[in-house]
């Protein structure tokens, strides 16, 4: 069987999230009804917690591209400041939808016009 104290579950988005935040995602997840940025930042804040807490410093983000593939595209919850810093970083935005096209990797993905 497999261990889901390490996945970020319903159970954990319900002892973690806001009632108000919780009934959002659900309905996103059910209906497929977007997620408003206030809701995303309090799913990331709640994300990076929860994962910081298990000792994670890196998240992929899989997604499938209108190429007709898959794609991940590899991250961390950290970053460097311009003084050499290690700052923690994960918002909201890193949840909103965005780039269909996969446009941000260095091939410049595909896209259709």
């Amino acid at each position: 069987s497999s261990d889901l104290s390490n996945t970020f579950n319903d159970e954990v988005m319900r002892s973690l999230l806001s009632p108000e935040a919780y009934l959002k995602i659900t309905n996103a997840i059910e209906d497929g009804k977007k997620i408003d940025r206030e809701a995303a930042d309090e799913v990331a804040a709640a994300m990076k917690s929860w994962a910081l807490s298990k000792g994670v410093t890196h998240y992929t983000h899989w997604f499938q591209p209108l190429t007709g593939t898959t794609a991940e595209k590899h991250d961390a919850f950290f970053d460097i400041t311009s003084k050499g810093k290690a700052v923690e970083k994960f918002k909201g935005s890193a949840l909103v939808q965005q780039e269909p096209d996969a446009s941000s990797f260095p091939n410049g993905g595909i896209r259709s016009t």
